[in-house]
């Protein structure tokens, strides 16, 4: 169930309003007790010391909530899971001193996808157990610098706030970092606080190609010096750094904890490194679902915020299986691929409490904390003041590259002297041996610490497992594997046909990449220069629409633009300039359309979450043969009206001496839902050589006000071309 206009959360955004005067004070103690020593301590990493909140007022206008969805498959009967649209921009005062400077924080505003799971749900009030609370990604956030510091203008310290603002709400609260609230005493905290990853995505960013120039050499621009960020939640990973090229191969690694298979996006930031400030070099994002259903992508996506520029990505989705046997597996394929760095299992590690700790000075209580290890990974619990019995509850997750081999050191320090009060050492083979791969609330007891002295913890072994095998490429006859776009529609949506034209599906192709990219590119021009031959004259009906139903995908937008290529597209161009020509033979069909022009085959969906456009220009059948010695050069050419801007232009590559082209090209529009309704799509198909006398050989305008469109849906369809006076 989603409620995405602000009036049917009404009855939400009242309730928020009512508690907002507690909710500040908790808000208050929170700031004041976990976020200002991280602060602190990140301040002094830059040489900045002496960071403390002096005032903290957050205001009496609370957070508003623009958009609710439910979740009512998939879900437990023991827990409600919804999803909330929250934006905050209230009247806070916030007054710090650092370094014997005053300074403030105002016009503080925050935006995010919050999700809220209740559970357990119980027979006594208040009926939920408790809650947990988490940003699915990164959320914006935003806030001005006021008073001495600002008039200062001490450079770079609002960046650094910024950053490490950022960094303290994703290490309290986006995933895989979760805030629990228990409600009921009766609720044990491991049901709350007890890590619970969904999976493991493995990513492998491969390579960029196309990036723009941003270095200054003697004879002007130069190349770029590019790394890549990739971030999942508040999970970031970096490649090195590639000097002097626009055609980086970082062949990098990562693995990341997915907790929300919906709603979790992996962001890819490429910048070029400067000694002065880095620049953006573009992004990208991917919809955590649409690997989780494929269970492998080979993908190239366009860079947003870029002129041109794509990267290439592979992921591979990994559940969690707590059968023993799968090991074998997880490590053959860790060895195939031959990256030390890979694991076979994930370890997740409740820290309960820990009784009869000795002391680290005569007469004194030790004020303990607890240094967990797997490999090379090191978390720590917070610091518990003055007690020889602390209690944690703290959940932490490790990767783990062979269970038969590693193991989990702990460590207890005083935090006072510095001294070891206690250790243990796990070995993970022995949790192999146990029901279900996991121990519950155990005691173990301490080395080098008293003889009484036990802590308290849960483990739990899960074992990586591919979600399942690859399929093969589809394959019909002259006209190769299945396209891209129309294995992802097939798979993600219904899709309602004429029966003159029936449907086709397909599945999305695999390949590895090689080496050698101009044999790829060979071998993906040979599947396109297949040229299908028409026997009859088909119909002259106009928009023989092929509505996409995608209720349970309502995100489909990024799933298209994650379809699997072996090879790089080219960047789509907004000059005329760099036309890439696709030979194909010349076709021997009727003309068709209305008009007699021929027909265009377009896909156009919408992202609301995403706020993205996207265009799928598929092919063209019947474009007329007049003269067999001036056969047409097909490409196509988009607009967004009104304005017809150039920032809006987008051009297909053309293709040489054909009447049927197909281009399968995907393009995107960064636009929000308000401008989307007043907009068109102009499209334009023309030919380099000229089409009596004139490069456009027909045209369309499609409004993007359609309810399938604006709504989140989609439409693929065909549009018969029509001629130019018809618009003007």
């Amino acid at each position: 169930v989603f409620f995405p206009d602000v009036e049917r959360c009404e009855w939400l955004n009242r309730i928020l309003k009512q508690v907002w005067p507690n909710a500040n004070f908790y808000a208050k103690n929170l700031i004041k007790e976990s976020i200002e020593p991280n602060i602190q301590q990140a301040m002094a990493g830059y040489k900045l010391n002496g960071f403390k909140f002096d005032r903290m007022i957050l205001g009496t206008i609370p957070p508003r909530i623009g958009g609710v969805k439910v979740y009512d498959k998939n879900v437990s009967r023991n827990e409600i899971i919804m999803d909330l649209d929250l934006f905050y921009a209230g009247d806070c005062d916030i007054s710090f001193a650092l370094s014997g400077l005053r300074g403030g924080i105002k016009d503080f505003q925050i935006h995010g996808t919050v999700r809220v799971i209740m559970k357990p749900l119980i027979s006594q009030m208040p009926l939920i157990g408790g809650l947990q609370i988490f940003f699915l990604n990164n959320p914006n956030i935003d806030f001005n610098l006021v008073g001495v510091v600002d008039l200062l203008d001490m450079p770079g310290l609002s960046d650094i706030l910024r950053k490490i603002i950022v960094e303290q709400v994703a290490a309290i609260m986006v995933l895989p970092n979760k805030l629990p609230i228990v409600l009921s005493d009766g609720v044990p905290a491991l049901s709350l606080k007890m890590p619970e990853p969904e999976g493991v995505l493995r990513i492998h960013v491969v390579e960029a190609k196309d990036l723009m120039k941003k270095d200054i050499s003697v004879l002007g621009k130069g190349k770029s010096d590019p790394y890549a960020i990739i971030s999942v939640g508040a999970q970031q990973f970096r490649t090195q750094t590639i000097d002097n090229t626009v055609n980086p191969k970082w062949d990098y690694w990562c693995e990341a904890f997915i907790h929300a298979e919906s709603g979790q996006t992996l962001q890819v930031v490429i910048n070029d490194e400067d000694a002065g400030e880095d620049e953006l070099l573009g992004r990208a994002t991917v919809e955590i679902s649409s690997v989780t259903k494929n269970g492998e992508i080979d993908t190239w996506l366009t860079l947003e915020q870029a002129k041109h520029g794509l990267v290439h990505l592979r992921m591979t989705w990994f559940k969690l299986s707590s059968e023993k046997s799968d090991l074998k597996q997880a490590l053959e394929e860790t060895q195939h691929l031959r990256v030390t760095s890979m694991s076979t299992a994930l370890l997740t590690v409740f820290i309960d409490s820990a009784k009869n700790l000795p002391q680290a000075r005569q007469q004194s209580q030790p004020d303990p904390y607890l240094v967990l290890s797997v490999g090379k990974k090191n978390e720590q619990t917070s610091v518990q003041m003055r007690t020889d019995a602390p209690v944690w509850e703290q959940g932490f997750t490790f990767l783990v590259g062979n269970p038969d081999n590693d193991t989990l050191q702990l460590k207890v320090i005083d935090q006072k002297t510095g001294n070891t009060i206690g250790t243990l050492t796990y070995i993970l083979s022995a949790l192999m041996e146990k029901k279900n791969l996991e121990i519950m609330s155990q005691p173990f007891q301490l080395q080098k610490s008293g003889p009484e002295t036990k802590i308290i913890m849960s483990l739990s072994l899960r074992i990586l497992k591919r979600h399942r095998e690859q399929e093969p490429a589809v394959t019909t006859p002259d006209k190769g594997p299945a396209s891209e776009a129309d294995s992802v529609l097939s798979r993600t949506s219904s899709i309602r046909t004429s029966a003159s034209h029936g449907s086709q599906s397909g599945t999305l192709q695999q390949q590895p990449s090689t080496g050698d990219s101009n044999a790829a590119e060979a071998a993906a021009l040979s599947h396109q220069g297949s040229v299908r031959k028409q026997d009859s004259r088909k119909s002259t009906t106009s928009a023989i629409m092929e509505q996409m139903s995608i209720q349970e995908e309502p995100f489909v937008v990024s799933t298209l633009n994650t379809v699997m290529m072996a090879t790089p597209p080219r960047s789509p161009n907004l000059s005329d300039g760099g036309t890439e020509l696709l030979r194909r033979s010349p076709s021997t069909t009727s003309s068709s359309g209305s008009a007699g022009l021929g027909r265009i085959q377009l896909t156009v969906a919408y992202s609301v979450q995403r706020q993205r456009l996207l265009v799928i220009v598929h092919k063209i059948n019947n474009i007329p043969l007049k003269d067999p010695n001036n056969i047409p050069d097909p490409y196509v050419k988009l607009y967004l009206l009104p304005g017809r801007s150039k920032e809006s232009k987008r051009k297909t590559n053309v293709v040489k001496d054909n009447c049927d082209p197909v281009f399968d090209t995907t393009f995107e529009y960064i636009i929000s839902n308000a401008e989307l309704v007043n907009s068109e799509l102009e499209v334009t198909v023309c030919t380099q050589k000229g089409f009596f006398g004139s490069p456009v050989i027909g045209m369309q305008k499609l409004s993007l006000s359609d309810p399938d469109i604006s709504s989140g849906q989609g439409i693929k369809a065909w549009y018969d071309l029509l001629p130019e006076s018809k618009f003007e």
